[in-house]
């Protein structure tokens, strides 16, 4: 997205809308709904234009979630639209996070998710359709509480049916509906 769209307000609407049309409305995460529902998502929207920046507003938003009630924030979401646009770039950022993850003493509490505009799977081709499980208006980390997955008490069998169902959900997408999914 171009820069005359990141403002706040313009990146939180892009984000509730791709929110509520993909991720919920595809049922890409069964578990999202119930927590948008309570209002227990949050969504901040950065304001790094460099890598280090957005380094501390991740140790920040670590923080902040940890030491936040479950009842007010389940989960949190850092868009970031002026840093990382770039997807190898990104990449590459995910493992300071991890770092910044282990380095914060979170490891182990917080697990860190990734979305980014261009997001494509190692072994998948760029147009894939698969890969609009994680892609998003805005290159973005999800910050995911380590005790909300484990009360899911999924087996590893129920987790690769989700992702085995969203491949074949969005492989089943005709290219007006697939197009609806695109950031632009």
């Amino acid at each position: 997205m171009s820069a005359a769209n990141n403002d706040p307000a313009t990146v939180i609407a892009a984000t509730e809308a791709w929110l509520d049309e993909a991720v919920i409305g595809l049922n890409l995460c069964p578990f999202a709904g119930p927590v948008r529902a309570q209002g227990r998502i949050g969504l901040s929207v950065s304001t790094a234009r460099s890598v280090e920046a957005l380094a501390e507003e991740l140790w920040l938003a670590l923080d902040a979630l940890v030491t936040t009630p479950r009842e007010q924030r389940e989960t949190q979401l850092l868009i970031h639209p002026d840093v990382l646009t770039n997807f190898d770039d990104y990449l590459d950022f995910l493992a300071l996070a991890d770092d910044l993850l282990v380095e914060a003493g979170h490891e182990g509490v917080i697990q860190i998710a990734s979305f980014h505009p261009d997001y494509c799977f190692a072994d998948s081709q760029a147009d894939d359709p698969a890969n609009f499980s994680n892609r998003s208006p805005y290159p973005m980390l999800h910050l995911l509480r380590e005790a909300s997955i484990a009360e899911l008490n999924l087996s590893e069998n129920q987790s690769r049916q989700i992702y085995e169902r969203n491949i074949q959900r969005l492989r089943a997408l005709d290219e007006k509906s697939l197009k609806a999914l695109r950031p632009s």
